[in-house]
């Protein structure tokens, strides 16, 4: 990995030396169990990303193709309620009985429930299942930040907050290949039902909280704060939050910004996968038609009945109208769209690690509000590009990376940022308020979505999922708009 270099004030220097020479053993273990966590967390989140269409189709048997891409973003909305709540809950619980004590409630909760998602028999099973993992995965993220952002030495804070987010990437790859691996399986015929097989993985993460509970420790702000019998402040009050001018402003503009990151991601960036599948499908099924009329040439009778078949998939622009596929090539071309769907995946993480990396970087040069405004103004910019022109294989290789730096780049700027908006009392809970406000927010967005989706249902496939994307973008507008009333925390200590 590159080294990172960051700029700092002289008040924060530490005899010329370098950041990461104040890093202790303890540390590195602190950032390595905070990281593990959210990139268990993000590798939950992308199977659901991953599986969703696959779950949705086979849980929804004999259900139309729009009846499912409702469904889809019901699953998505429920997802986003289920992550806020438990955001919002937890995000409080570490601020109370500690960072450590809650992350350990939080993976236990979501790798269960992630492993009972496999079970699922219809599509409202599967939609409580997802609820409950989901309460698990939105109260880890804020209690990791709060965790790392005050156990770091203040120089060291920034860089291992954007570190932090930066390796949850490897958990969305890692989803990607297993994603890619389980689609090669199927096109084999070796399995059935590869979404299964990724929610049951799902629940391997339990054995991480046998470490936390071995070695982590509370941070020392938070127990010298938790113990003072003469503190007037309650820990983890969101009556707190709001009665303060200062914490209720910087709690309103985080949840700006933070809603223009979720949805963004959530109504566009997460959809990416499904827009490749959807260009991608009639390519990939005309390839394997090809590949079946290259293996028949000895039976002429064969052949024919395969080349008319390619004709009228080439031929009808509706994809329902098109002619039924035998199950065998059917097959083939499900795992070959899987597998198209993780490379999809993979580009998007790529980008993304890229990008938060050039975003930590930057927001150390110049500050974290231009940088906000440079990151969603190109999110914005690319998102559109990918939305409306995405239409063959090489163009994954470089649309798709472009919107993963700009889009996820959002997200290290939150590491980073939303701990310095808030005291230590607070820090926990307010940075819970913007992450999980914005999801709550983004639910009727997402449902938004299906209606647009509708909205534009007379144009052939993929344009009703084109148009409906590139409608969704106006939300980054939203952070751009709060940023004139945010404050630059740039070389300023952790508020107390």
């Amino acid at each position: 990995m590159a080294e990172m270099h960051f700029d700092v004030p002289r008040d924060l220097a530490t005899n010329g030396r370098s950041w990461y020479r104040e890093i202790t053993g303890y540390h590195w273990f602190v950032l390595l169990v905070a990281s593990l966590g959210w990139m268990f967390d993000c590798l939950d989140q992308q199977f659901f990303v991953l599986g969703r269409p696959a779950a949705m189709k086979e849980l929804l048997t004999g259900a139309s193709d729009k009846e499912i891409g409702a469904y889809s973003d019901i699953a998505t909305a429920i997802f986003l309620m289920g992550w806020a709540t438990g955001g919002l809950i937890f995000g409080v619980l570490g601020d109370r009985i500690g960072r450590a004590k809650t992350m350990l409630i939080t993976i236990l909760i979501y790798s269960v429930f992630t492993g009972m998602c496999s079970l699922s028999q219809n599509f409202w099973q599967f939609a409580v299942f997802r609820f409950l993992t989901d309460l698990g995965v939105g109260g880890e993220f804020a209690v990791g930040v709060a965790l790392v952002a005050e156990t770091m030495p203040s120089r060291a804070r920034a860089p291992m907050l954007t570190l932090l987010q930066m390796l949850s990437t490897v958990g969305n790859i890692t989803a990607a290949l297993i994603n890619m691996k389980l689609g090669l399986l199927e096109g084999e015929g070796s399995i059935h039902s590869p979404w299964r097989w990724m929610f049951a993985l799902g629940a391997l993460p339990a054995l991480l909280a046998l470490l936390i509970r071995w070695k982590l420790k509370e941070p020392e702000r938070w127990k010298q704060l938790s113990t003072e019998a003469a503190v007037e402040k309650q820990l983890g009050s969101y009556a707190n939050l709001f009665r303060n001018p200062r914490w209720r402003r910087n709690a309103f503009v985080g949840l700006a910004l933070a809603i223009s990151g979720v949805v963004g991601l959530w109504g566009v960036g997460f959809y990416t996968p499904d827009l490749v599948k959807s260009v991608l499908r009639e390519k990939l099924t005309v390839a394997e038609l090809d590949r079946q009329i290259a293996q028949t040439h000895d039976d002429p009778a064969s052949a024919a009945n395969f080349q008319q078949l390619k004709s009228q998939w080439e031929s009808t622009s509706v994809f329902s109208d098109k002619q039924p596929l035998p199950e065998k090539i059917q097959t083939a071309v499900s795992g070959s769209v899987t597998y198209w769907g993780g490379v999809s995946s993979i580009c998007f993480q790529i980008g993304a690690f890229t990008g938060m990396f050039v975003f930590g970087y930057t927001a150390q040069r110049i500050g974290r509000k231009p940088t906000f405004a440079i990151f969603l103004s190109a999110a914005c910019f690319f998102s559109i590009v990918e939305c409306l022109f995405l239409d063959s294989f090489h163009e994954i290789f470089w649309m798709v990376p472009l919107v993963g730096f700009f889009q996820l780049s959002l997200f290290a700027g939150y590491a980073v940022y939303f701990p310095e908006l808030f005291p230590t009392s607070l820090r926990s809970t307010g940075t819970s308020f913007c992450y999980n406000v914005g999801r709550f927010i983004g639910v009727p967005m997402l449902l938004a979505k299906a209606g647009l989706r509708e909205l534009y249902s007379g144009y052939p496939d993929p344009s009703p999922l084109r148009f409906a994307g590139t409608t969704m973008c106006a939300v980054f507008l939203v952070g751009l708009i709060a940023l004139p009333f945010a404050p630059e925390t740039l070389g300023k200590p952790l508020p107390e």
